[in-house]
């Protein structure tokens, strides 16, 4: 290796470091999207389980209205949400570009797979497929935590990723009972909505 060639890999090590420290001095913004998504879909399941064990008595037709409703309302709202982070002090810092681009990529793949699973419910005109919906917004949200953990450095951060993996598989022991929707509206305030709240209260006002 030339002098020139070390150098260059000593460039290039300085840039990622300098890159990682970026990401963890700068504090997340997007706690408000996070509180939104909680409050919204866990206020939605709360509803499925009112219709589901008969304490609403509505259609089943509600459902796709409820849910639709929905999607409806945090579309609207995220889009706000993301032109009010955008904002923020250190929103284009390398740690938050990383964690936006993970919690995009577990959003993008949720509307993708209700898609899907809407599909397969129309071909076989079933609804069993949408059973697996909640374990699969766990497994999804643990992998936004788990990227928004290594790119801020805060290991609390880890614990919500874990938790939400662990909750993927023990909500589907509660498939077929109308008690599914309340531990996923559980889930949703747990791993969203508080810790939604606790990232606003790290976001700066004015400078990082």
């Amino acid at each position: 290796m030339t002098r020139d060639q070390v150098q260059s890999v000593h460039d290039d090590i300085a840039y990622m470091k300098a890159l990682a420290e970026e990401g963890r001095q700068a504090p997340l913004v997007g706690g408000r999207i996070l509180v939104t998504a909680g409050l919204v879909f866990g206020g939605a399941a709360i509803v499925h389980y009112g219709v589901d064990s008969g304490l609403i008595d509505v259609s089943p037709v509600a459902y796709p209205l409820l849910w639709g409703a929905a999607m409806l309302i945090f579309f609207g709202a995220l889009i706000v949400g993301i032109r009010q982070a955008d904002r923020k002090p250190g929103a284009q810092s390398a740690g938050n570009r990383a964690a936006g681009a993970g919690w995009m990529g577990a959003g993008l793949g949720i509307f993708v797979m209700s898609l899907a699973m809407a599909v397969v419910g129309w071909k076989t005109q079933s609804n069993a497929v949408a059973m697996v919906f909640p374990s699969l917004i766990f497994a999804l949200y643990g992998s936004g935590w788990a990227v928004s953990a290594t790119m801020s450095g805060q290991k609390w951060q880890w614990r919500l990723a874990i938790g939400c993996w662990v909750a993927t598989p023990l909500i589907a022991f509660l498939i077929g009972s109308p008690l599914m929707w309340l531990g996923y509206a559980a889930g949703l305030f747990l791993f969203a909505l508080v810790p939604g709240l606790i990232l606003m209260r790290q976001e700066p006002a004015e400078t990082v």
